[in-house]
């Protein structure tokens, strides 16, 4: 019985690990509520995304919980930064085009993104946004289209929004069915999460 546990957990490992999305990035600037960042964690697991990254340099770094993450801190790398400057030049080194949200006047609608290039998505505190250092150093600025009084969404939910967004894309182009990974890169990955 033992074994076939553990066969059918390597079996889903090798599935999962082979539909994680590695163009596909969420950056967390000073996101003050744990519950928030845990939330988010949450649906970055979800859509597979594999790395997020984290810049902290007003709020505290927060204590991710596994409860409210459900585990998936496990699941989703983290990387921290200490200035905006810092992280977008990484990302920009590896390749990736940056989309920030925001609420200004000149950002675009959500649903004329393209997610289907190598993009990081940049979400800001739950009271100020992101940064005006994000919204100036990004490749592009979004809004998700809102019709209420109220002209601002949880970040959790926005998160939420905007990944399921760039997972249906991507589904609706087969990126969930053929890895992003070489052989090797994947066996290893899939070793790694066995351990775990």
């Amino acid at each position: 019985m033992k074994e076939l546990k553990s066969e059918r957990r390597l079996q889903k490992i090798t599935k999962i690990v082979n539909s994680r999305q590695f163009t596909l990035r969420v950056v967390l600037e000073n996101i003050h509520d744990p519950h928030n960042v845990s939330a988010i964690f949450r649906t970055c697991d979800a859509v597979g995304i594999p790395k997020v990254s984290l810049i902290y340099y007003l709020e505290k770094f927060p204590k991710i919980g596994k409860k409210s993450s459900a585990s998936a801190f496990k699941w989703v790398e983290k990387e921290k930064f200490s200035s905006v400057s810092e992280c977008f030049e990484s990302l920009k080194k590896d390749g990736f085009t940056i989309y920030t949200s925001t609420i200004s006047d000149d950002a675009i609608d959500l649903y004329k993104l393209n997610f289907k290039k190598k993009i990081a998505i940049v979400l800001g505190n739950e009271h100020r946004g992101v940064s005006n250092e994000a919204a100036k150093l990004a490749d592009k600025k979004f809004k998700i289209p809102m019709f209420g009084m109220v002209q601002s969404l949880n970040v959790s939910v926005a998160a939420a929004i905007v990944l399921y967004e760039a997972l249906r894309q991507r589904k609706k182009k087969s990126y969930y069915e053929k890895s992003e990974l070489n052989k090797s890169d994947m066996e290893e990955l899939i070793e790694k999460w066995s351990r775990k």
